[in-house]
């Protein structure tokens, strides 16, 4: 019974965090008329707003682009963010403390001081209105996971790579074969908040992305809440079926991840 209290409080969350995606499935198989009646069982059950919304919207291309978009990026982050966090646990040089500390100061520049710079260099490379710069930022790593992963690889005993080094490997080989694999639960967590940050970025899509041939799904959503929404013909059934469209793969991404996501969470804070 003592646990009685904690189990009733986690379904008392759990039900506030889960309403409104039951919401937001509800509404989609919902008429117009009846899309904000708050009932979670329909009155008039449709599946036409399922086949609305492919009509009315590229949503095919949308998706193939952020998926696209997605895995470029997550990918990019994870490879540079790993490499540079293994340099800074592995290799002792001097200035490394010093170093490192820039990186982390990086994290403390606000989005908007580097957001006319960026959007110039992209400008002056032809690269705006393409993909490019919705992932290709992330060659360069980012401070956070970098933070996260050299946790990791501090773990690691360097008698490892030592014995390695014995055996003829070389610093990528070490890096590779050794280092990547012991940590595969930082880098899931790295990939999927990536992954996640990717899928649901608005901001650069509005900044870079022109024609709606290269939209993404937010960017694809933001033009559809402004022909259907407000200022719009106010067809909300068509917002709502495209945004649980635009969830789905979220949830199986996390499901599929869990394991290695809640693993890596939870030893991210007790290494180094």
């Amino acid at each position: 019974m003592r646990g009685l209290p904690l189990g009733i409080a986690l379904v008392v969350v759990s039900v506030v965090f889960l309403y409104p995606f039951v919401w937001l499935v509800s509404a989609s198989f919902k008429p117009r008329g009846e899309v904000f009646d708050n009932a979670l069982i329909p009155k008039t059950f449709t599946l036409e707003n399922y086949l609305t919304v492919w009509q009315e919207a590229p949503m095919a291309l949308w998706l193939l682009n952020t998926v696209l978009v997605t895995v470029l990026a997550a990918t990019a982050v994870t490879l540079s963010s790993a490499l540079v966090a293994w340099g800074f646990s592995y290799y002792r040089f001097r200035g490394r403390g010093v170093l490192f500390a820039f990186v982390l100061g990086s994290m403390m520049l606000p989005g908007a001081v580097t957001m006319i710079p960026t959007f110039l260099i992209w400008n002056s490379l032809g690269a705006v209105g393409t993909l490019v710069p919705l992932w290709a930022g992330n060659l360069f790593g980012s401070a956070f996971y970098i933070f996260l992963l050299r946790q990791f690889f501090l773990g690691v005993p360097r008698d490892y790579f030592d014995a390695a080094r014995i055996d003829g490997a070389g610093h990528v080989g070490m890096f590779w074969r050794i280092a990547l694999p012991l940590c595969k639960p930082a880098l899931v967590v790295t990939f999927l908040f990536e992954a996640q940050a990717a899928w649901t970025d608005l901001m650069r899509g509005l900044i870079y992305l022109r024609d709606t041939s290269t939209f993404t799904i937010p960017r694809g959503l933001k033009s559809l809440v402004d022909a259907y929404g407000f200022g719009g013909e106010w067809h909300w059934e068509i917002i709502v079926t495209a945004s649980v469209i635009t969830t789905v793969p979220m949830i199986i991404l996390f499901f599929l991840g869990q394991k290695q996501f809640v693993s890596g969470i939870s030893t991210s804070g007790l290494k180094g």
